[in-house]
């Protein structure tokens, strides 16, 4: 039987690396594209200055990793959807992680416990939000948050479903989850008191809800709202929205419709495009049909924000206990989320 030869796959070569990273380039890495417009650096200040021992005597003890690597790497989970471990695992193993962050092979990369360290600091001390909140600032300095309109909406982050009793979970809503399982520290440690079963279009869902306001030309998130599940969409408009948004278009669905939120929209000065919504024995009127068509137009842009959370960044879900953490996850999900548009909006020129 004749011997088939199949096409050389080469050796390793002097130039081996760089042509690897030629061929991603051409393919569309998405990582080398956001390098190329967020400048990661804008955050050193501001993560030094509050994570960083600056008043230490001496230098002992082991040097921390740099806090624009870390904040890199956070980033990396949230858009790829990774836990402590498979990103320390994928650092290791992906060369456009390494080119990412700037690491080459054989230097030291964070292991699980130091990624959930630093997470852990970051949500302990607030800092998430001011990290969001700086680079909006950003946004805003360089013009891509247009002002011609907002759209708020919300979407279901999923949390880790609890084993409870039914006494438990009884006490849990009640609101005396945190006097549980006082006796079984590790327990209590595993125990999500402050997330939520709810149910929507007859689908049940336990965690958390994610609620923003969008612009509505950029699409790009200018602030959040953090709460459990069960809390209903029309009732975090109040923190969304404030004087600073007067003047703009608010467009948002019929859930939100109520004579309660036409009262603060009307306190913060804005346009109210909220679509109005029907009721038992009062149907919308054709005008009001043809109303909320032309709202839908506006409105349904926000939907991308949260498709493009489920299908690029692998779903809306977190893998950590309480309200803190889940703040400062979500809080990362937004941010991970602006980054990549802004980076959409630079590649395709749409701003």
């Amino acid at each position: 039987m004749k011997i088939q030869k199949y096409k050389m796959t080469g050796k390793a070569g002097l130039f081996g690396a760089q042509e690897d990273r030629e061929k991603l380039s051409a393919l569309g890495n998405p990582l080398e594209q956001l390098s190329r417009v967020v400048d990661f650096e804008m955050f050193r200040r501001l993560l030094e200055e509050r994570l960083i021992n600056q008043n230490k005597r001496n230098n002992a003890g082991a040097r921390p990793f740099d806090v624009v690597l870390m904040i890199k790497i956070l980033i990396l989970q949230r858009y790829y959807g990774l836990g402590d471990r498979q990103i320390e695992f994928q650092i290791l193993d992906r060369s456009s992680f390494k080119l990412f962050l700037g690491l080459q092979s054989g230097d030291k990369v964070p292991d699980e416990k130091t990624v959930w360290a630093f997470r852990e600091k970051l949500t302990k001390s607030g800092l998430v939000t001011e990290v969001f909140d700086l680079f909006m600032a950003e946004l805003q300095n360089k013009g891509y948050i247009m002002n011609e309109g907002k759209m708020v909406d919300a979407s279901f982050t999923t949390a880790p479903r609890q084993r409870n009793t039914r006494d438990e979970n009884k006490a849990i809503k009640e609101g005396h989850g945190k006097e549980l399982w006082s006796d079984q520290p590790n327990k209590q440690r595993q125990k999500d008191v402050d997330a939520r079963w709810t149910q929507k279009n007859d689908v049940a869902y336990y965690g958390y809800k994610n609620h923003t306001k969008v612009d509505a030309k950029s699409k790009l998130i200018d602030g959040y709202v953090v709460t459990d599940a069960s809390v209903h969409d029309s009732q975090a408009l109040g923190d969304l929205i404030s004087e600073q948004d007067a003047g703009q278009a608010l467009y948002a669905d019929g859930a939100y419709a109520s004579e309660q939120l036409d009262e603060v929209v009307k306190r913060c000065k804005m346009i109210n495009r909220i679509h109005q919504r029907g009721y038992r024995n009062r149907p919308l009127t054709d005008d009001q049909k043809k109303s909320n068509a032309l709202k839908s137009k506006t409105r349904a842009r926000v939907e991308h924000v949260y498709a493009f959370m489920e299908q690029s960044m692998h779903g809306l879900m977190i893998r950590c206990v309480g309200m803190d953490r889940a703040k400062g996850v979500i809080g990362l999900i937004n941010l991970t989320y602006n980054m990549f548009r802004l980076e959409q909006i630079e590649r395709l020129k749409l701003a």
